[in-house]
């Protein structure tokens, strides 16, 4: 069968058509849990390729849709799953076990896994595209195109394309519209929702251009200590870096000053960056400058929001972000649900937010973060940024979203099981520790096992894993931990990390021993 070029007007035409079908297939189907449907994931990490390498454990990543597989809580919803490399059976179990009153093997008929068997640092949708095999094992996987659609962790011209070669709409944003989602247009649509945000200066490609917007931040704001540069296309904070203005330099403001010392003063997030590789990923996808904002009190909350194929504008949810990195840029974890004393100013800055980029065309799941500073005991929230995609925050609301069935109470902020319970959680992608190295997928079902760590349906309450493909070789995992009130999943998060560290201890003594043992002894 020939297709349009890539890339091509006529891919473009008929991508348009296909997306026609999402209004009318929401309507018809995603309201009803009897309706059959196939929903075709593809969890590619479709970002800039140097992004990708930093990411430890990367191509694991892709786990992190697994949450999707809930949907086969729904009798005659089929999903079909795509990887790099094949997901560990256990893994699998784990989820379809989660499945509180449906069968393993009625929900396992359901699933199909296509594994591209490749584990390159290439996006995954790269790796399909250029695979005529697993394109068509996709294909057949469909069933009816008419009840399907694709997902995807972010939409690029890669996902546009298999889209159009699969024959079905794409729930998420048109690609034409991803800059919608860059640190320029973030700011330009923060304005254009009369959104407050932090003083700052947008599309900026080169040295000269920081240099310059640098010194005009410190001649309007004589009193500031530190502004933040960021790429454009920059992800979780590893694109950020930060100048310090020295309160001793008599021409702190001066462009030729700044000029000659930028290079040594900017603190990169990613801790392998160099002044010639930034300048040259400026150059390449642009930047902003913003005032880095501080108070008595600083915190990082988020928004999530939905524009559903009906134009429907909705806020999912509120999170506090938890952020690492070496200025405190970098996202490695959450607590849900947002603080109240300044989440609704939140939603109703997301919700104004979201309706300029419906206006524009957006469509799918996307997070708005902030700055929020504590001053003279008021709460002042700043945006900073949009994610037009799935993040972080994404997928732990999506597990406690299946897994309960309950609902978001946007009044007061708190996610209510169908029988009106509360619940929080704490999540993370980034539990990252050396002694984990060796631990297998079966030695943490083991663990949550014996130690009472799994989620428990009959009281709602407990720990999901993911990113669980990623402790063995690289000693890394995720979690979400869901409690009754926020100090429980707080708890619960705690106990987690305490259990996990004690085994991996324990494992690494009897690595060392064997060692130990099996060395030879002198000759």
């Amino acid at each position: 069968m020939r297709y349009p070029k890539a890339g091509s007007e006529k891919e473009r035409a008929r991508f348009t058509e296909l997306q026609r079908r999402l209004g009318p297939l929401y309507r018809r189907v995603f309201a009803d849990r009897l309706a059959p449907r196939t929903v075709v994931v593809v969890p590619s990490l479709s970002l800039d390729a140097d992004i990708i390498t930093k990411i430890q454990g990367a191509p694991h990543y892709e786990e992190r849709l697994l949450c999707l597989l809930m949907l086969l809580r729904m009798p005659y919803t089929r999903v079909v799953y795509a990887t790099s490399v094949p997901i560990h059976a256990t893994i699998i179990d784990y989820y379809l076990h989660l499945l509180a009153g449906v069968p393993h093997s009625h929900a396992r008929q359901r699933l199909t896994l296509v594994a591209c068997g490749e584990s390159s640092s290439a996006p995954l949708t790269a790796k399909i595209l250029a695979n005529r095999s697993v394109l068509r094992r996709l294909r057949a996987a469909i069933g009816d195109p008419a009840l399907a659609h694709l997902v995807c962790f972010n939409v690029s011209s890669l996902e546009r394309t298999l889209s159009v070669r699969l024959g079905i709409p794409l729930y998420g944003c048109d690609p034409a519209l991803a800059d919608l989602g860059s640190k320029s247009s973030s700011r330009q649509i923060f304005r254009a929702a009369g959104v407050t945000m932090p003083d700052g200066f947008e599309a900026l490609r080169d040295r000269q251009d920081v240099a310059a917007a640098l010194a005009a931040l410190k001649r309007r704001h004589r009193s500031l200590e530190s502004a933040v540069v960021k790429l454009n296309d920059g992800f979780s904070g590893e694109g950020n870096a930060r100048f310090r203005y020295r309160s001793g330099d008599a021409d702190a403001h001066s462009e030729a000053h700044i000029d000659r010392r930028l290079p040594r003063r900017l603190l990169y997030e990613a801790t392998d960056q160099t002044w010639e590789r930034y300048a040259a990923k400026l150059a390449e996808m642009g930047g902003i400058v913003e005032a880095f904002v501080t108070g008595d009190e600083a915190r990082s909350p988020s928004v999530q929001c939905r524009i559903d194929p009906r134009r429907v504008v909705e806020v999912v949810s509120t999170h506090e972000q938890v952020l690492g990195g070496r200025s405190g840029q970098v996202f490695v974890g959450c607590e849900f649900p947002a603080d109240d004393r300044y989440r609704a100013e939140l939603q109703d800055a997301g919700e104004r937010v979201a309706e300029v980029l419906r206006d524009r065309g957006v469509l799918g799941r996307f997070g708005v973060d902030f700055v929020v500073v504590r001053e003279d005991g008021r709460w002042s929230p700043y945006a900073i940024e949009i994610n037009l995609r799935k993040g972080g925050t994404t997928h732990p609301f999506l597990m406690l979203d299946f897994l309960t069935d309950g609902m978001y109470d946007r009044e007061t902020g708190v996610y209510r099981t169908p029988a009106g319970q509360a619940r929080y959680y704490v999540a993370t992608d980034n539990l990252h520790e050396r002694r984990y190295l060796g631990l297998s997928p079966d030695d943490l079902v083991r663990i949550a096992l014996e130690q009472r760590l799994h989620f428990h349906a009959p009281s709602q309450e407990g720990v999901v894993f993911h990113l669980i493909g990623a402790l063995e070789l690289h000693g890394k995992l995720g979690m979400v931990c869901i409690g009754a009130d926020r100090d429980r999943a707080r708890r619960l998060y705690g106990r987690t990390v305490e259990i996990l560290n004690r085994e991996g201890r324990g494992r690494a003594r009897r690595r060392r021993t064997r060692h130990r043992l099996l060395a030879p002894g002198p000759t």
